[in-house]
């Protein structure tokens, strides 16, 4: 049957279509099937807040990338996708527009709040879904899964119950991470430290009793209002005399003591430290030491709760007050510029305050330790190696993890209080009534920490806690895809969460990426408006470009560069491939030949030698994917096409194709649709759509590449000594096309080609290859021979291994107009060398003129020069 490709490819026609094709027929859909062996990889689950940026992009295709492959190569391949609950940015999104419609979230109350959540997952959560299958994400949408629906959230109650019933969950009043915008707290791995310009404020605190001071420094003045005692170390001498006595704490009324601690630095400031447990993590734990009164100066929108003058105030319009106040009481000293470390929210950018608060804990010191063992004894690999440095600093020094957060929107930690007596019941299902007092129960109001539920990610989503099929055939997934910049939030969580809940690793590898920056090499970002929307980058060039310019160059854990010439380089790929297709179906426009016809009796030495090296690129492309090194496959995928089948094989077999009389035609035409259609395959995980269309107009025996078998290495394509054979053509041709640029030879100017060698094999491979060496060589004939009889003294010569080519020089150039030609470029180059020395000579241009323009004078004047004797060298050569 006829069919043929559109002249032109045009993406827009194919993917929207192609990918309805896949839904429709149920290609991305896997079920336990015991006569194969699984590989799963589960999605790091987008948030319902967000849409589609270069990230998910680039996250996304490395997963579809592997998961194709292998669904290619007769695995199971689930690839489970979702969505997460984003607590904090989807509550912040739902008050803003509750805001806009003049309604603050405490009117509504916490049921009405949570319903109209609901209805704005409903409305905008399926956002960042539809956008993934526009970059043709072929995961099984049959099982997509959301972080709080039904099944996810039982697991996450099973598994807060179990810890706390180990005695691994605990709630009590720690110093936490205080978000006074969101107004929760959140973790350490949820702050981000930055560099900021601030002050080393010195302030005098007076001795009580004596006429002298003790000067302290800090960067936050505003916080002495919850300070409980000044510290020295123990061995400082300067000191001694000290520790035991009081000092008065200015701007109050209080007095407090000074005690010796070894955390104090002799080394830095004045060696006397403020302590205020509160509102510093470490003078938390020196106030533990010497039961220090715990004094919170904030409320939670970072406004000071303590009585007096500063009630009320802003924390920073505080600081200037009180600045303000220990000038004028003559207690500041000096205020000095300091450049320090300061933790903000990730989520909203706002300086976090360390606060003692009541929350909920997970203790980490034993659940970690499975999880550390696990990546030091390879039952974990982390891709690139240099990821296991990180994840090891971070483990080491690794804190309890602060797990409520103070929300709404998100799951509702199951613990419940008597409101008479204070009992505490920790239940999956609903307490009303007090077991101690009979009084009523109220659950307690805080949510947990997204990462909570997403910790559980890839065994929550096969069914667990019920001991699903699913969990049994499909865990321990094979691989997770991640950025390299979440490996504290989720990926240690969700190791250890598998250890501990499953008793077995989540994943064996996780593959970090890097991120996607600007063409300047700046994060991609909002405030710099240097953000690309991949959506448009698809409509203009098409999801397959998209795709294949993310994973060009790629490799893990690197970041990457985006620019549009890049993109329009991979659109030109899939254009070099589209025309070579149409190409090769022009050839037969009935669909006569067929790759899966036997192999032709007669093929020449250029067809196995692409053959062979088809071949060749089968096992190394394989290899680089089982390595995740799918950087390196593409490159070599867009070699072997550009290139080696385009530019090479294609113009060989011309002469072929074009001759009705040549009994190798058939053999021509098979092996032509044989490499595409495998090529086609290795290319399809990239570029899913353009393989598709072409494998489904070129291949009519199968109805989609995705479901085709993956190619493997054949023995009997390996013909070593055709591709020897080739490869010695192919540098004579490129010598000969070297040479005659060099001259300034048209193309369209034939000339006689002379192959001189005394190896018979160089001059039968030159033999076997005539009919189209002569071509690819514009050799008006070809003579091959083992010596130069015959040969015109003026021919120019190249050499190539083994062998000599000589072409007659008349033949190549009109002698007589290239004389003309020269002898004017002679004339051009001597007037450009005397302009040049002219303005060096000149005393006034070289004494005025920056250094700069005169030394690019002085390259022109040699670059002149240099040519100017090329052309007198070939002007003598033809005057001869």
């Amino acid at each position: 049957m006829s069919k043929e490709l559109a002249k032109t490819y045009n993406p827009a026609d194919i993917e929207d279509r192609t990918y309805q094709k896949w839904l429709d027929k149920k290609y991305f859909h896997a079920e336990v099937d015991r006569s194969k062996k699984p590989f799963t990889i589960v999605m790091p689950p987008p948030n319902i807040t967000g849409k589609l940026h270069m990230g998910h992009a680039l996250d996304n295709t490395m997963q579809d990338i592997l998961i194709r492959f292998k669904r290619m190569q007769g695995y199971e391949a689930l690839w489970v996708p979702g969505t997460d609950h984003a607590s904090i940015s989807t509550e912040v999104k739902v008050t803003n527009a509750l805001k806009d419609e003049g309604i603050d979230k405490h009117e509504l109350g916490r049921e009405g709040f949570l319903k109209r959540t609901w209805e704005w997952k409903k409305e905008y959560g399926g956002t960042i879904t539809s956008q993934l299958k526009k970059i043709g994400s072929s995961c099984d949408w049959d099982r997509e899964r959301f972080t709080m629906d039904e099944g996810c959230s039982n697991a996450v109650q099973e598994v807060f119950i179990k810890l706390y019933e180990k005695g691994l969950i605990y709630k009590g009043s720690r110093i936490i991470n205080w978000c006074p915008v969101c107004n929760t707290s959140i973790s350490d791995a949820e702050v981000e430290h930055e560099e900021q310009a601030g002050h080393f404020w010195h302030i005098n605190y007076p001795v009580v009793g004596e006429d002298r001071c003790v000067e302290i420094a800090t960067t936050r003045p505003e916080t002495l209002l919850g300070d409980s005692a000044l510290a020295v170390n123990p061995k400082d001498e300067r000191y001694t005399d000290l520790v035991g006595k009081e000092v008065k704490l200015p701007l109050t009324d209080r007095t407090i003591p000074i005690i010796a601690d070894e955390y104090v630095d002799m080394e830095f400031g004045t060696g006397v430290v403020k302590i205020t447990p509160a509102h510093d993590p470490n003078d938390f734990e020196v106030g533990k030491r010497h039961n220090l009164p715990e004094i919170n100066i904030l409320n939670d929108d970072a406004t000071i709760k303590v009585e007096g003058k500063y009630k009320g105030m802003d924390r920073y319009e505080a600081r200037k007050a009180m600045v303000a106040d220990l000038e004028a009481e003559g207690l500041l000293v000096r205020v000095e510029d300091h450049v320090h470390n300061v933790g903000t929210h990730d989520r909203c950018k706002t300086t976090v305050e360390p606060m003692i608060k009541q929350q909920w804990f997970v203790k980490m010191e034993d659940l970690i330790k499975p999880a550390v063992e696990g990546v030091k004894n390879g039952d974990i690999q982390l891709i690139p190696a240099s990821m296991d440095k990180t994840f090891y600093n971070w483990t080491d020094n690794i804190k309890d993890w602060c797990i409520s957060r103070q929300l709404w929107w998100g799951h509702r930690i199951p613990a419940y209080y008597c409101d008479e007596c204070g009992e505490m019941v920790v239940s999956k299902d609903e307490v009303c009534t007090c077991p101690k007092c009979g009084g009523h129960m109220t659950q307690d109001p805080d949510t947990l920490d997204t990462w909570f539920s997403s910790a559980l990610w890839p065994f929550s989503t096969l069914g667990w806690p019920e001991k699903t099929e699913e969990l049994d055939y499909f865990y321990p997934t094979n691989v997770l895809v991640t950025g390299y910049d979440i490996i504290f939030f989720w990926v240690i969580r969700m190791i250890f969460s598998g250890y501990e809940q499953m008793g077995k690793k989540p994943f064996d590898k996780v593959l970090f990426h890097g991120l996607v920056r600007d063409s300047q090499g700046r994060k991609m970002s909002k405030s710099l408006g240097n953000g690309v929307d991949p959506l448009e980058v698809i409509e203009k060039y098409g999801a397959d470009a998209l795709r294949y310019t993310l994973i060009t160059g790629n490799a893990p854990g690197n970041d990457m560069r985006y620019y549009d010439e890049r993109v329009e380089a991979s659109r030109n790929f899939a254009n070099k491939v589209w025309n070579a297709s149409r190409f090769i179906m022009m050839n037969d426009p009935d669909n006569k030949v067929k790759a899966t016809d036997e192999i032709p009796a007669n093929l020449t030495s250029a067809d196995k030698w692409i053959l062979s090296k088809l071949n060749n690129l089968v096992t190394e492309v394989t290899d680089n994917l089982e390595k995740y090194e799918m950087g390196i496959a593409v490159d070599k995928i867009n070699n072997f096409l550009w290139e080696e089948f385009c530019d090479w094989y294609i113009e060989m077999v011309k002469p072929r194709l074009y001759n009705d009389e040549d009994t190798t035609k058939v053999a021509a035409i098979w092996t032509l649709k044989k490499v595409l259609i495998d090529a086609l395959k290795l290319l399809h995980p990239y570029m899913p759509f353009i393989t598709e269309e072409i494998f489904c107009n070129i291949q009519d025996e199968e109805e989609s590449i995705m479901i085709s078998s993956w190619p493997v290495y054949d023995e009997k394509f390996n013909f070593a000594d055709e591709e020897k054979a080739i490869e010695a053509i192919k540098v004579a041709v490129r010598n000969i096309r070297n040479l005659r640029a060099e001259m300034n030879v048209a193309p369209s100017r034939k000339a006689a080609v002379y192959v001189v060698s005394e190896d018979a094999w160089v001059r039968d491979t030159f033999a076997n290859a005539n009919a189209f060496f002569a071509t690819l060589a514009y050799a008006s004939e070809v003579h091959i021979q083992e010596d130069k009889t015959g040969i015109s003294e003026d021919a120019v010569s190249t050499v190539i291994p083994d062998a000599v080519i000589y072409i007659p020089f008349a033949e190549l150039v009109d002698i007589d107009k290239e004389i003309e030609r020269l002898s004017k470029e002679e004339k051009k180059l001597n007037g450009e060398i005397a302009r040049c020395n002219g303005m060096l000579n000149n005393e006034k241009f070289v004494s005025k003129a920056p250094e700069s323009k005169i030394n690019e004078e002085k390259e022109k004047l040699a670059k002149y020069s240099a040519m100017l004797e090329q052309v007198k060298e070939r002007l003598a050569s033809l005057q001869k």
